[in-house]
């Protein structure tokens, strides 16, 4: 199991604003090609306008064939200009759980 962690720091106060969006939008198209979910979090500590979203995959080819899938999608590129201008900084990171990661076993 793969993990992706993708880490946003948005526009001072577009929090409301970007998760409003995802949520009526965006993310039902994201699970229709991505799969599983692990988590999709907002940051109230610490670095502030941070949304952070987790998805689990079996593999990089896994993850490489849906995430082709999802950009090919036209409902996701009308969608996208909704979200790109509140986004300042990305980072994506792929993850790979150890053997004793409560994660490793549960997907």
């Amino acid at each position: 199991m793969f993990y992706e962690i993708r880490t946003y720091r948005l526009k001072n106060g577009a929090i409301p604003q970007y998760l409003k969006v995802v949520e009526e939008e965006g993310i039902e198209i994201q699970k229709s090609h991505l799969g599983t979910l692990v988590g999709y979090f907002f940051s109230e500590i610490g670095t502030i306008n941070e949304i952070v979203h987790i998805w689990a995959f079996a593999s990089l080819d896994d993850r490489e064939a849906r995430r082709q899938r999802l950009m090919a999608d036209p409902r996701w590129q009308a969608f996208l200009p909704k979200i790109r201008d509140l986004i300042e900084v990305a980072e994506n990171k792929i993850m790979k759980p150890a053997n004793f990661s409560p994660r490793s076993e549960a997907h």
